[in-house]
């Protein structure tokens, strides 16, 4: 399952060679974990709600570096499956990175780097331009949540500023603290 544990960690895992081996990935990446539409549940508990679409969730980011990593382009390919989810269903009621709108954005940019295709580079684009024009409107309404810490990089307005910044030269945006 990618929790979000599994989300913060695997990267780093594949990367080093901690025990995340090709094979690994895989296995959880199989047909067997995965909804019909490329999503993937949170957890044990989640196999058949397919609900969550955040950064934090974890699948297209730790698939597209497991791609990176163990140069396999079926890795690359589920985590493009994923990031579709996350462009379709992906306008949450959140602004941060780890849970929100600017976290999808950075699904978006990651794949962009990994393929060079525009499409993702338009949609990183589309959703910050969202966030841009009514972010900050929809919190003042509270029809948009800034997370339990609203100025945090993580849960709140940080993290879309952090965005907007990366947006300036997007082929060199990096996950703050999880992509190196």
């Amino acid at each position: 399952m990618f929790s979000a544990r599994m989300s913060w960690l695997a990267p780093w895992l594949v990367e080093k060679g901690f025990g995340l081996t090709s094979g690994s990935v895989a296995d959880l990446m199989a047909a067997s974990n995965r909804f019909p539409n490329g999503n993937y549940p949170a957890s044990e508990e989640d196999m058949r709600r397919d609900f969550l679409v955040h950064w934090c969730h974890g699948a297209p980011g730790t698939l597209v570096k497991a791609a990176e990593v163990f140069g396999e382009r079926e890795f690359l390919e589920a985590g493009e499956a994923a990031a579709e989810v996350v462009w379709n269903r992906g306008l949450l009621k959140q602004v941060g990175i780890c849970h929100g709108i600017s976290g999808n954005a950075y699904v978006s940019l990651s794949l962009y780097r990994a393929t060079g295709r525009n499409e993702y580079l338009h949609q990183a684009k589309a959703f910050a331009s969202f966030l841009l024009d009514r972010g900050h409107k929809l919190l003042s309404k509270g029809e948009m949540h800034g997370g339990d810490s609203p100025y945090s990089l993580f849960e709140g307005v940080g993290g879309m500023a952090y965005l907007f910044l990366d947006m300036v030269d997007p082929s060199q945006a990096r996950f703050p603290g999880y992509e190196l």
